[in-house]
This record gives C-alpha cells, sequence and structure tokens, in this order.
C-alpha cells in the first residue's frame, strides 16, 4: 500500500490580514493639533487632517452635537484613511459605527430602521455601580484534589495580601475553575467580584519583576495594592442604546423588566443571559419596535438623573453618503435634532449630481437643506513624493523589502495611474519574486505584475479596441477620443 501524505497544517489563529487601512493608527497630529509631515500612518493632507484633529476636539469636549461633518473629495485622496485615524484616535470607549450608504438598501428592513440601528450603534451607555470587591497580590493558591477522581469536589485556599494586610478565603470549585480559567498564580495582582465571583487578573506586583519566568512583553507590572483587602469600587460597563435595543427587544415584557430590577448592572447582567445577548453575534436583529426605544431612552434618562449612568455620544461614519436617497435625507435632518444625536461623519467623491430619488442636482448629491448642516473638509489629490511615502508605509506594513529603484518605478505608475493601484502591485511583485527565488523586489517584479493587471486607463482602451467582439456595448469612437477618455466619464 502506497504511503499516504498527510497535508501540512498552519495555525490560523496567528494569520493577521493586512486591509487597506491597517497601516492607520491615527491623525499623526501633535499636541497644537499640527498635523506631521508623517505620522501614525497618515501621509499629506494636512489642511484635512487639521481640520479634522479640531473636529476630534470638539468631540472630546461634547462640543459639537447634532452636527455633522462632510469629507468631499477625489477617489483616491485619504477620505476613509482620514475617518478610520478619527476612530484610533477617539480610544476605545467611544463607540464609532461605520456603514456604507448602499448597505441601506439591502438589508431585510426599512432604510429608516437601518439607520436608526446605525445610530444608535454609535450612543454609548457608560453604567455605573459600586460592587464589593477583593483585590490584593495572590500569595499562594492551594488546591486540594480528591484522592479518587470524581470522589468530591476540589476545594482549596487562597492567600492574598495588600501593602498592611494579608487573609486567607477558602475555594469552591467554581471559584477554583475561574482561577484556572485566568491562570492565576503566586505573585499575580488580581480583583475577584464578589457578587458574581468573576476574577480579573490586572497584572504581575513589582515585586516579581525580577523572575525569570515573568519576563515577557506581555507581562503587565503594577503596584501592590494598598488598604483592605476588601472594599467597595465603582464599576463601569460600557454598552451601546443598539446593544440594549437588541437584548430588550427578544425579552418578552421590556417594561417589567426594566422597572423590576434595583441596579443598572444587575439589569445588564440579567439581560445577557437571554435570547437577545446571541442576536447580537448572529446579526438577526430585525426591526425593533418605536415602543421598546421609547421604554428604554425612558429608563436610561432615569439612570441619568440618578447619576448611575452618563450618555457617550460617538461616532457614525457613513461612505458613499451620495447612494442614499431623499427618504433618508430627510431622516438624517431630523434625527441629527435629537438631543443624543451622534457625531456623523460622511464621506463622498461624487461633484454636482443628482439627488438620487429626484429629478434634482446638488453638490455631492446631498440636497441642500443637509449640506447646510455639515461642515465640509475637502481632500487634494497626493503629490508624487507624497505617493512614495505611503507606498514605503504599505511595503513596512506588508513586509515587502523592495529596491529604491523598484520604488521609484511603483510610485511612477501610481502618477500615471491611481494611488490604489499602485498599492495593489505591492503583494503581487512580492510574489513575483518569490517565484524568481528573490529576497529583495526589483524592476523586473514590478514590470511583469503591470503587464498582467491592467490599470483603469489601460483596461478602457483594450475595451475601446475590441469593444465589436462584447456583447450589448454601447460606447462609439469619435474623433480624439482614442484614449477612451470620454467612455470613461460617460
Amino acid at each position: 500500500m502506497a504511503d499516504l501524505k498527510l497535508s501540512e497544517t498552519r495555525d490560523l489563529t496567528r494569520i493577521e490580514r493586512i486591509g487597506a487601512h491597517s497601516h492607520i493608527r491615527g491623525l499623526g497630529l501633535d499636541s497644537a493639533l499640527e498635523p506631521r509631515a508623517v505620522s501614525e500612518g497618515m501621509v499629506g493632507q494636512t489642511s484635512a487632517r487639521k481640520a479634522a484633529g479640531v473636529i476630534l476636539q470638539m468631540i472630546k469636549e461634547g462640543r459639537i452635537a447634532g452636527r455633522a461633518v462632510l469629507i468631499a473629495g477625489q477617489p483616491g485622496t485619504g477620505k476613509t484613511a482620514i475617518a478610520m485615524g478619527m476612530a484610533k484616535s477617539l480610544g476605545l470607549e467611544t463607540p464609532f459605527a461605520m456603514i456604507s450608504a448602499s448597505e441601506i438598501f439591502s438589508l431585510e428592513m426599512s432604510k429608516t430602521e437601518a439607520l436608526m440601528q446605525s445610530f444608535r450603534k454609535a450612543i454609548g451607555v457608560r453604567i455605573k455601580e459600586e460592587t464589593e470587591v477583593i483585590e490584593g497580590e495572590v500569595v499562594e493558591v492551594q488546591i486540594d484534589r480528591p484522592a479518587v477522581a470524581g470522589a468530591a469536589l476540589k476545594t482549596g485556599k487562597l492567600t492574598m495580601k495588600t501593602t498592611e494586610m494579608e487573609g486567607v478565603y477558602d475555594l469552591g470549585a467554581k471559584m477554583i475553575e475561574s482561577l484556572g480559567k485566568e491562570k492565576v498564580q503566586s505573585g499575580d495582582v488580581i480583583a475577584i467580584d464578589k457578587p458574581s465571583g468573576k476574577v480579573t487578573k490586572l497584572g504581575r506586583s513589582f515585586s516579581r519583576s525580577r523572575d525569570y519566568d515573568a519576563i515577557g512583553p506581555q507581562v503587565r507590572f503594577v503596584q501592590c495594592p494598598d488598604g483592605e483587602l476588601q472594599k467597595r469600587k465603582e464599576i463601569v460597563h460600557c454598552v451601546t442604546l443598539h446593544e440594549i435595543d437588541v437584548i430588550n427587544s427578544r425579552v418578552d415584557s421590556v417594561a417589567s423588566l426594566l422597572s423590576c430590577t434595583s441596579g443598572a448592572v444587575s439589569w445588564v447582567s440579567t439581560v445577557m443571559l437571554t435570547q437577545g445577548f446571541l442576536a447580537l453575534f448572529t446579526g438577526d436583529t430585525g426591526e425593533i419596535r418605536a415602543e421598546v426605544r421609547e421604554q428604554i431612552d425612558t429608563k436610561v434618562a432615569e439612570w441619568r438623573e440618578e447619576g448611575k449612568a452618563e450618555i457617550v455620544p460617538g461616532v457614525l461614519f457613513i461612505d458613499e453618503v451620495h447612494m442614499l436617497d431623499i427618504e433618508c435625507f430627510s431622516f438624517l435632518n431630523r434625527a441629527l435634532e435629537n438631543e443624543m444625536a451622534p457625531i456623523v461623519v460622511v464621506a463622498t467623491n461624487r461633484g454636482i449630481t443628482t439627488i438620487r430619488g429626484t429629478n434634482y442636482k446638488s453638490p455631492h448629491g446631498i440636497p441642500i437643506d443637509l449640506l447646510d448642516r455639515l461642515l465640509i473638509i475637502t481632500t487634494q489629490p497626493y503629490t508624487k513624493d507624497d505617493i512614495g511615502k505611503i507606498l514605503d508605509i504599505r511595503c513596512q506594513e506588508e513586509d515587502v523589502e523592495m529596491a529604491e529603484e523598484a520604488k521609484a518605478l511603483l510610485t511612477h505608475i501610481g502618477v500615471e495611474t491611481s494611488l490604489r493601484y499602485a498599492i495593489h502591485l505591492i503583494t503581487a511583485a512580492a510574489l513575483a519574486c518569490q517565484k524568481r527565488k528573490g529576497k529583495v523586489v526589483e524592476n523586473e517584479d514590478i514590470t511583469r505584475v503591470y503587464n498582467l493587471f491592467l490599470d483603469v486607463k489601460r483596461s478602457t482602451q483594450y475595451l475601446m479596441e475590441y469593444q465589436e467582439q462584447y456583447m450589448f456595448s454601447e460606447a462609439s469612437i469619435g474623433d480624439g477620443d482614442e484614449d477612451g477618455t470620454n467612455a470613461m466619464r460617460s
């Protein structure tokens, strides 16, 4: 019998996809909101980035509620990159929702419902509650294992200390399991939520910083807590209004659920066990009734008055905003007047064009009354130097080593065609280099993939030349139209 060959398996968990904007880390501004030449993955567009930085500061200070921002510019001038930079600069606590306008028409719900859900995804609720926690450095974990497997449940003792005291706690089977999941060991600083028994590893004590087994890039060292082991601590949970909507829409009696619990966090913990929590992962949210949202808004308003919660207006980014129709624009006009509205950032690459759903033309395909509400940021075409710097950043991001002559050639291609086309050629050229067993991408690799993959202009010229051999071709070659420019415009 022939020997069977087993295919080699790879660890997929360690593979990270490189996206079009994965190199963006922020807006690249200094403390005075002045744009640096090259910083945090951003290059050029100094005026647009500075304007975005001012908007960002207004968002952080809560001074831009009920307004919207339009980022307008030609294709490939960094509009989405600026929006991503704003999201990165805001941090994790500020909700950021991103949709494409064309998605609104493909969802199995009404257009206004899809926009409403997007709005509420960008509105955060920071819920506060005081709870009892046990916080300290682990001195020792003793687990008494039964002599016979399955004879009895495991028990044990946990010794913890602060700078002022030390205590011993009895452990049950569930606590032992929780400590095992967090891989708690002697020298770790942990916090145990007393009502729920949840264990959180805060880091490793500084007193163990010289332990050889503790040194590593992922290890975070913290001070040993002071005071008593058991203390009352304010815990903050951050959720979005959309998450609350989805969870409560799956509960039979929303009003009774919202009114029966005494604490905000106990309500969240109870509801998270319902079917609504699974709906958040499956995406099967469906349309949410208006009365459910009204009850939730009323309850959140009560929490705000009692000091149990606060609203965190986030950012909703709508790309290709010209794809929305007149109904959606009317909804946006009204929704922006709501006191809890997020900051809406929209982007478009259209000039004066028809408003979808009407016969009227307007700048960017947006009605004039909505344009009047927008702070408009414009992006400019990248210069040759900017294109070269962006390609250099992308080579580093995609871990491609490229010769200077090859970079110069790729930059020239980016100027003559488009930046996006030049970026697409980086990985293709790297694969061509591997094929010839090279380590550095050279001119021949760039030339090879340039000939393999057409840009828009060469593709259009090819279509114009062989249009008679294609089905349903409607283009016609006129005088002085050899390069297919008019065809591209049409």
